[in-house]
């Protein structure tokens, strides 16, 4: 099969073959024009989602927003607790840069997402998908035993989970306010 030309969209597999168009309801389409009649009804979509959002009230925070503000409190506690309690990693006791570091960032997390601020919730949900990745890398080459299958189904199905909801929170939490027309 020939090279398709530089700048040519769709790639053309041959010099002067007709583009192939697809019937539908007696009108004949080419690739191109599905493609954007498409993106047309995606973004009809998009607008409806975006104009049933409702901008959040001064002090407001959705629900998921305040769980993971005081699960990333939580964390930054267990930390702590767990440094002072004397606990060994790898038979030894973590470094106290080693501890201070991750119970600010959950701490600091915590405060921000409290407060219902953008950056603290995608913070936080960055997290959840490294934890995302790290179940799916378990169930796939770790799990060993039924388990520990459970143990990274759950742990998937729960950050999944998280992750999903706070996506429309975020969208709520960045939406300006809303101002009366005249």
């Amino acid at each position: 099969m020939p090279l398709p030309r530089p700048g040519a969209w769709p790639p053309v597999a041959e010099q002067g073959a007709p583009r192939k168009r697809k019937q539908r309801g007696g009108e004949s389409l080419t690739p191109r024009e599905r493609m954007e009649r498409g993106y047309a009804k995606a973004e009809v979509r998009n607008q409806q989602a975006r104009e049933a959002l409702v901008p959040l009230e001064e002090g407001e925070r959705p629900l998921v927003v305040t769980i993971g503000a005081v699960v990333a409190g939580l964390i930054a506690l267990s930390i702590v607790g767990s440094y002072l309690a004397g606990v060994q990693v790898n038979g030894e006791k973590p470094k106290l840069l080693q501890v201070i570091a991750p119970a600010l960032l959950m701490g600091i997390m915590s405060w921000g997402m409290w407060r219902a601020r953008y950056w603290a919730v995608l913070g936080f949900q960055l997290i959840l998908v490294f934890i995302i990745f790290s179940a799916v890398s378990g169930l796939a080459v770790w799990a060993s035993t039924l388990g520990q299958f459970a143990y990274f189904l759950g742990l998937l199905a729960i950050s999944g989970t998280f992750f999903f909801f706070m996506v429309k929170a975020m969208a709520r939490i960045q939406m300006p306010s809303r101002m009366p027309r005249d």
